[in-house]
């Protein structure tokens, strides 16, 4: 799922330009001011959604931060536009100099705003991918009715290897656009061809990860058990070997490159 946030006066007027510009599952998600925020619900309930017979649906709960929905989200849309949220870490769009974490584009007002080169835009940066997407993918693979079993690994940061050490505080991975994705579809398509293995699939996370987050997704689609796990634990070691990605680990006491060590 692509997202982009749009932060300044009119941002939810572009958000609804932008959303009819783009060829997908569009979800939009607005600020709410602290007010707005509370559940419609009963004390008893941590959210509260109303639903009408053709599917339209509105909810409001307390459960969720934006890094949550959005992994809620990116399973079953293409984009996610995200309406007054400065300092999400996502690339962002500043309406009249509006101050935002990542912008990556600015424009005067959101009517005189380039929805087209906007559109253009928000596929040209990294997805926002989680172990779900990946999961839904394989089950809507043509193949999957020849499918027995679903394995999958989640690699995250961890915060100590042993007691003594200072803890991770987040990792922060770059890897060289184009190249690095090439690599993964050349691993997942030799997986491929073993007998039983239906699908492989892969996601490397990139940019500063916190503690305890995900970084790296392995997904197989496979006739049988033995032939999806062995093909997650030869996809996932493969990834790790021969995928360029670089790593720099932050602690409580120091930061450095991995690969400077």
């Amino acid at each position: 799922m692509h997202v982009l946030g749009i932060v300044g006066a009119g941002a939810t007027t572009l958000c609804d330009r932008l959303a009819a510009q783009l060829d997908g599952r569009v979800a939009t998600v607005e600020s709410l001011p602290e007010s707005a925020t509370e559940p419609e619900s009963t004390d008893s309930a941590a959210a509260a959604y109303g639903l009408s017979p053709d599917g339209n649906w509105v909810g409001t709960g307390d459960d969720r931060d934006l890094d949550d929905l959005l992994d809620d989200l990116s399973a079953e849309y293409d984009y996610a536009l995200l309406s007054g949220f400065p300092d999400a870490r996502v690339p962002t769009v500043a309406l009249a100099g509006a101050d935002a974490a990542n912008v990556v584009a600015e424009a005067e007002t959101a009517e005189s705003a380039d929805v087209a080169s906007l559109a253009a835009e928000i596929d040209s940066h990294e997805p926002h991918v989680t172990l779900e997407t990946l999961v839904e993918r394989a089950k809507a693979d043509p193949l999957e009715v020849y499918a027995g079993a679903i394995a999958t690994f989640t690699g995250r940061v961890r915060a100590k290897e042993s007691e003594d050490d200072d803890p991770t505080l987040s990792l922060e991975f770059e890897k060289y656009d184009g190249v690095a994705e090439s690599k993964m579809a050349a691993i997942s398509a030799e997986l491929e061809e073993r007998d039983g293995v239906l699908r492989v699939l892969m996601h490397h996370r990139v940019g500063v990860i916190g503690d305890g987050e995900d970084i790296v997704f392995v997904v197989v689609l496979a006739g049988h058990r033995r032939e999806a796990f062995r093909t997650v634990e030869d996809g996932i070691d493969r990834l790790k070997d021969e995928v360029p990605i670089f790593k720099k680990e932050t602690t409580t006491d120091e930061e450095f490159w991995v690969h400077d060590r």
